[in-house]
């Protein structure tokens, strides 16, 4: 086959070529049953030792130590990150939206080939069709710079923001949830100082301890089961996202410099969850 001919036939495949599986968000169960879960031992663990649950609805204390972190996370965050990681937050009841990481890999070789013939601006009418958004916005920055250098630190430092915002967000519950317990013992002290005030009844005294440490209870719950795992979640999204973007920067990269499609994939599959590589087989498009 002609030069013209393979270039011709490259355009034409990538023109065909069926778009990389997306897959949508949905409910994320599994951060619900972990949450049941964990509820649910609480309780059980409550149960056990013969205390009725009603023991433990002390309005007080829940004032004192959910307020308390309202406030706490007011004072000790700006607004726009507060809402940031309230959205990151609520996002984590949802599945992220990610493509098949090895079809995202043959889309970019098939930009690989299609380069190699033809070269990048030939990829410009077909870059709208592409899959994936920070795929997309990494082939239009390559069109334009001149330089890899130029393009690496346009892509690093976007991959970079997104990670800074989900650290944060993480940041801003894992604070909360350093401070809560704090909280929870704060409540504590007033109990016991409500107690002190009736210590001429020693069964009110005894009855108003056990109350007292209820926001201890409360502020040690609330940061162990909410709000420090919920920024562990956020950061291990975050990690993922991470992963994504630094493969398809690699693959922009990579058409920018072009490489051969088989050394691209060989890179990318470097990315691959499945803990197994390609074997490398060259595709007839692929050969010199």
């Amino acid at each position: 086959m002609s030069s013209a001919g393979a270039a011709f036939g490259d355009t034409r495949g990538l023109k065909r070529r069926r778009a990389t599986r997306i897959a949508r968000g949905g409910f994320d169960i599994g951060i619900v049953i972990g949450i049941a879960i964990a509820l649910i031992a609480v309780a059980a663990g409550v149960a056990v030792t013969g205390v009725s649950a009603r023991y433990f609805f002390q309005p007080t204390s829940v004032l004192i130590v959910v307020g308390g972190t309202v406030g706490v996370m007011l004072i000790t965050t700006p607004h726009p990150a507060l809402l940031l990681a309230l959205q990151r937050t609520l996002n984590l009841f949802s599945m992220a939206d990610g493509p098949d990481r090895e079809e995202l890999i043959e889309e970019i070789v098939t930009y690989a080939r299609v380069y190699r013939i033809q070269g990048l601006l030939a990829m410009e009418p077909a870059i709208e069709r592409v899959s994936h958004g920070f795929l997309r916005e990494a082939l239009n920055l390559a069109l334009d710079a001149k330089e890899h250098k130029e393009l690496r630190s346009a892509l690093e430092n976007k991959i970079r923001l997104g990670e800074r915002q989900s650290e944060a967000a993480a940041k801003v519950l894992e604070v909360a949830g350093g401070l809560t317990p704090t909280l929870g013992v704060l409540g504590t002290v007033v109990g016991l100082i409500d107690v002190l005030r009736q210590f001429s009844s020693l069964s009110l005294v005894a009855a108003g301890v056990g109350a007292a440490f209820t926001s201890t209870f409360y502020g040690l719950a609330l940061a162990n089961i909410v709000l420090l795992p919920a920024a562990h979640r956020i950061r291990a999204r975050g990690a993922e996202i991470f992963d994504l973007q630094e493969m398809m920067m690699e693959g922009a990269l990579c058409l920018f410099d072009g490489i051969h499609p088989r050394l691209v994939r060989q890179r990318l599959s470097s990315f691959l969850n499945t803990g197994h590589a390609d074997d490398g087989a060259m595709t007839e498009a692929e050969r010199p």
